[in-house]
């Protein structure tokens, strides 16, 4: 009896394993494919400047890249802020701006894929966001962090503000409590 309980237990944590390096691969394969459409949506600005009045991306389209440059990130930003999204990338909150347009813009990404090393960045670090229209940099100015459920981070803050998202805390297995805010402002 012993015997079988050993092997059930096993078999099981080989399952566990194996379903757990799946995940990881197809989180790496997807956010690389989203990045190459970045890079190459971003890249073709150069080519063809668009408007920021041209550009209006529908939910689900890779729509420019995200640089943070004290933890060597650089991520694809998709459309929208579900988890088949957050699975590519960083999402863009569909309810506020883009770069430039002088309010909120939020993006949010997972503690453990996109945003993983968040917790090491501190005040005076920065973003750069390149979107098709332009590049853009912002400065993180503070952090916060609230309620999971707390909606008061998302809404009109009278100037240009990242807003940069992720469960918190970063250790924490499961469905976080918490949620960890950046705030970043354009450098001039």
């Amino acid at each position: 009896m012993r015997n079988i309980l050993s092997i059930i237990l096993i078999v099981a944590g080989m399952f566990f394993l194996t379903v757990s390096l799946y995940q990881i691969y197809q989180h790496k394969a997807g956010t690389t494919k989203a990045l190459e459409k970045a890079e190459q949506l971003v890249s073709q600005k150069k080519d063809q400047p668009n408007s920021r009045s041209q550009f209006s991306p529908k939910e689900n389209d890779v729509i420019g890249v995200l640089h943070i440059p004290k933890i060597e990130g650089l991520l694809p930003i998709v459309e929208g802020t579900d988890e088949e999204m957050l699975e590519k990338g960083v999402g863009h909150y569909s309810d506020t701006v883009f770069p430039g347009d002088k309010e909120q813009i939020l993006l949010s990404g997972h503690r453990d894929t996109v945003f993983r090393n968040f917790g090491e960045l501190e005040v005076g670090d920065r973003f750069i966001v390149e979107m098709p229209y332009g590049k853009f940099e912002y400065e993180m100015k503070e952090s916060e962090i609230v309620s999971a459920d707390d909606r008061t981070v998302i809404g009109a803050k009278g100037e240009e503000v990242l807003t940069l998202s992720t469960c918190h805390p970063f250790s924490y297995i499961g469905s976080a409590p918490d949620r960890y805010i950046i705030y970043a402002y354009p450098v001039e």
